[in-house]
């Protein structure tokens, strides 16, 4: 009965990450294809340049987002040598029918006299779908894959290349005929907004966070988070002072998007598990950051065996 529990609780917990992910995407498009698309007005990221190249030359949008993921999911796949989430590809896909629906439904439009006013809510409206898309492990793809790949081979942080990609996206307004600088502010405005929110609410997506569990279910909890979150865990000794009784501790290192998973996952196995999360600056390692120097840079070490001088590619 135990495990029939079980799997009727992880049944309604997947259910309800897709239904958060759904009303994301609808709160992401609704943003753009009925509030920032139709005022002439384009933001950064992927669903930015894509709605330049509709103001330039009326491709839809939904149709360049959707062959542009493709092709940076397929690149991504070759360069950083791992598939993405099925959560992920939802996401986009979900997405792609989302600007291409809510774009079609006039009668949706929304226009504000004040159109800054108009750009701070659409942003904000974005800013609660994404959060709500990446606080369940999905990803509306598109600049999110370019940073990866960047990141993989030199050493800039993802918000510095979030930041350079969204003002290089949106300063490219200023290529269409009739655009000003004033729909450049405006494309900014809805940038820093849409940043400082999802920031704020995630406290940054790439950031790694530290749990430790204390549970008697220790054994069950490890195993399932190796083998079904493919995440490693450290079982380390202690000894409660007051009962004298030796316990284990598990220490887990995981990225934002999968603490949810992994509390979630605590709490179905041990409800009564002590549980505490806190913030690591850096970590180090296989899974997380490593140490790059860049692709084409080089570690001359000189052996002083002789007259021999040895020269060999840095680590990356």
């Amino acid at each position: 009965m135990g495990g029939i529990s079980s799997k009727k609780s992880s049944f309604r917990s997947i259910l309800e990450d897709y239904a958060i992910i759904t009303v994301g995407v609808f709160l992401y498009t609704f943003a753009w294809a009925d509030m920032m698309i139709p005022n002439g007005i384009a933001s950064g990221g992927l669903t930015g340049a894509c709605t330049i190249l509709n103001f330039a030359t009326g491709i839809p949008v939904y149709l360049s987002y959707i062959v542009v993921n493709t092709l940076l999911i397929l690149l991504g796949t070759i360069v950083l040598g791992k598939g993405f989430g099925f959560k992920t590809l939802y996401a986009i896909g979900l997405s792609t029918v989302g600007l291409d629906i809510l774009a079609g439904m006039e009668n949706l439009y929304l226009f504000f006299d004040n159109k800054l006013l108009l750009v701070v809510v659409a942003a904000i409206i974005e800013s609660i779908g994404i959060t709500f898309i990446l606080a369940r492990g999905g990803s509306t793809g598109g600049t999110d894959i370019v940073a990866l790949i960047v990141n993989k081979f030199w050493p800039v942080s993802l918000g510095k290349v979030f930041l350079a990609l969204d003002l290089f996206i949106i300063a490219s307004v200023l290529l269409i005929p009739g655009k000003t600088v004033e729909d450049m502010v405006y494309g900014y405005v809805a940038m820093v907004i849409f940043s400082v929110f999802v920031d704020w609410v995630l406290l940054g997506r790439n950031s790694t966070w530290q749990i430790m569990v204390f549970s008697n279910k220790y054994k069950e909890i490890a195993d399932t988070v190796i083998h079904d979150l493919n995440r490693g865990v450290t079982a380390l000794d202690a000894q409660g002072w007051y009962s004298g009784e030796s316990k284990k501790v598990l220490l887990i290192l995981v990225r934002k998007p999968e603490l949810h998973t992994i509390t979630k996952t605590v709490k179905e196995i041990d409800p009564s598990a002590f549980v505490t999360v806190s913030s690591a600056s850096t970590v180090y390692g296989e899974g997380f950051d490593e140490m790059k120097t860049g692709i084409n840079l080089k570690l001359k070490k000189k052996s002083y065996n002789g007259n021999q001088t040895e020269e060999r590619p840095a680590d990356n």
